[in-house]
């Protein structure tokens, strides 16, 4: 089996990084910055037309959209138990992904770049009614992380998941300190080895796009 895996830093290609390590596949990373133009190029864009991060190219057959890719992972490496074996914890942890996917992410976007979603007059409006957004919704994955460690009974891939989004809150201005469980959730996936994997090649591909520019 050949992976292709294309990442940028920063964005939630994370997600699915950190579950491709943790289940121990074997994959060649592409990095992409999205300060210039390769994911606008024709030869991206048959693999994503939606030119965004993440594609993961199976034996050459792209998927796009971590909620997918975790699926995938859990099919392909069961051992991992990238999600619950119970079909309602399965079918709950699809949940926790959609709602990162569709329910934060969505606001994260919003205070990274107004500009795509206001004049310029209304940018500071939008960027704190989606600050607000970022907080209701820390508050409802505290509640959900109330006496546990993670959101089911194990590490999976919904726990990637909240965790990009929370660090990639406190990156763009909301912070985790009204939020003990998050919190306490947030350093605990600093630990995981696959995390800290992932982060140093973050920083390793951020220093190289550095000098490049």
């Amino acid at each position: 089996m050949k992976l292709d895996y294309y990442y940028a830093p920063r964005t939630c290609a994370l997600v699915t990084y950190v579950n491709l390590t943790e289940a121990g596949a074997v994959f060649t990373v592409h990095p992409m910055s999205f300060a210039g133009q390769a994911r606008f190029e024709p030869e991206y864009l048959k693999i994503n037309p939606k030119h965004k991060v993440p594609a993961l190219v199976i034996d050459g057959k792209p998927l796009t959209e971590n909620l997918a890719m975790s699926v995938w992972i859990h099919q392909n490496f069961p051992d991992a138990k990238i999600l619950p074996s119970d079909p309602w914890d399965y079918a709950k942890a699809l949940s926790v992904h959609a709602w990162c996917a569709s329910g934060i992410h969505q606001h994260l976007s919003r205070i990274n770049s107004p500009q795509k979603f206001a004049a310029e007059s209304s940018k500071d409006e939008v960027i704190r009614l989606a600050s607000d957004f970022i907080h209701e919704n820390l508050a409802v994955g505290d509640d959900m992380l109330a006496g546990r460690e993670y959101f089911f009974d194990h590490y999976t891939g919904a726990d990637a998941h909240f965790f990009w989004c929370c660090r990639r809150a406190t990156q763009l201005g909301p912070q985790l300190d009204d939020y003990p469980n998050v919190t306490a959730h947030f350093n605990r996936m600093l630990e995981r080895d696959s995390v800290k994997k992932v982060l140093a090649f973050e920083a390793e591909v951020l220093e190289e796009f550095a000098k490049a520019s």
